[in-house]
């Protein structure tokens, strides 16, 4: 049941999503260079971000399978791991706001990019929690009848976020 309950709030995160797109595209048809002269990105240093992102998936969904199989120290490794990754990706988005040229208020563009990844951010950071709360969970020695959900509900949610972010940096880096 928990994991029907994460698939349909997933779908509502994914309407969420749809509409911060959709303004995306739209701010972008009206604008005459994207991004606008004068914004500088760095795009090889997102994308090495993006590649650290989208392995902690890999890196969640063996801590479910050893989860499945068991093996719950284990897991508890590829968690910690995940979290690792999913830090250093915040960090470098931290580090991106304070240093991108273009401001939320300078134009169009710094208002998308900044309320974009901004709400990605939030959700990284939401997913990193519930990770942690979910190590907490897997103290000791012997699980719980639905800590499997548990960890299977996590990792759902935490591959959304890494899919919502390669379409993103798609948008705001590369698309040009």
């Amino acid at each position: 049941m928990l994991a029907i309950g994460i698939m349909i709030w997933l779908g509502s995160e994914l309407m969420f999503f749809s509409g911060l797109f959709a303004a995306l595209f739209t701010i972008r048809a009206h604008l005459a260079s994207w991004p606008p002269a004068g914004t500088e990105l760095d795009t090889v240093q997102a994308g090495i971000f993006t590649i650290i992102l989208v392995a902690s998936s890999g890196t969640m969904w063996r801590a479910v399978w050893l989860e499945e199989h068991g093996e719950r120290r284990k897991a508890r490794h590829w968690i910690y791991i995940s979290i690792i990754m999913g830090t250093m990706f915040v960090g470098n988005q931290v580090y991106e706001w304070i240093n991108l040229t273009t401001r939320w208020y300078t134009n169009s563009y710094g208002s998308v990019f900044y309320i974009t990844t901004g709400l990605h951010g939030l959700h990284v950071f939401i997913g990193l929690l519930a990770m942690a709360l979910l190590l907490g969970r897997m103290r000791g020695k012997g699980g719980d009848p639905g800590e499997l959900a548990a960890v299977q509900g996590v990792s759902y949610y935490w591959h959304f976020v890494d899919v919502v972010w390669v379409g993103l940096y798609a948008c705001l880096f590369l698309l040009k």
